[in-house]
């Protein structure tokens, strides 16, 4: 399944890019004594109930709200030490699914300030709702 908006399918794309946050993040001593930069992306495919052609209301609680999602990968960032980029991705995408108009989610974990001659090391993983 595609993150891409499908009016035909009845999707949306909601996304959440760059929420950069400070977590204890990796497998060396360092990274767990210390917190470092971790960006992290979040595309999603939601259930549009009114696509193709029709326009739903102008209300908040009929949307997947990009606010919640930034909030629930703060929580995950912050809950303390994880070795792999990952697995924090994974949880993120996990809870995400939580809400059952999202179909697909999918999370990048970036770590910019790992190798000095690169601008950033990560992962992107998918879940998806069968």
């Amino acid at each position: 399944m595609s993150i891409a908006p499908d009016a035909a399918r009845g999707l949306r794309h909601v996304f959440v890019r760059g929420l950069t946050v400070q977590a204890l993040l990796g497998v060396h001593a360092h990274e767990q004594a210390q917190p470092q930069r971790v960006v992290i992306g979040v595309d999603l495919s939601v259930r549009d109930p009114h696509a193709p052609m029709n326009e739903g209301p102008d209300e908040l609680s009929r949307v997947v709200d990009y606010g919640t999602v930034a909030s629930i990968a703060r929580r995950i960032a912050a809950a303390g030490h994880v070795r792999l980029a990952e697995t924090l991705a994974e949880r993120i995408a996990i809870a995400l699914l939580n809400d059952d108009r999202v179909l697909v989610a999918r999370v990048s974990v970036e770590k910019p300030d790992v190798l000095a001659d690169v601008t950033s090391v990560g992962v992107v993983v998918e879940r998806t709702r069968f």
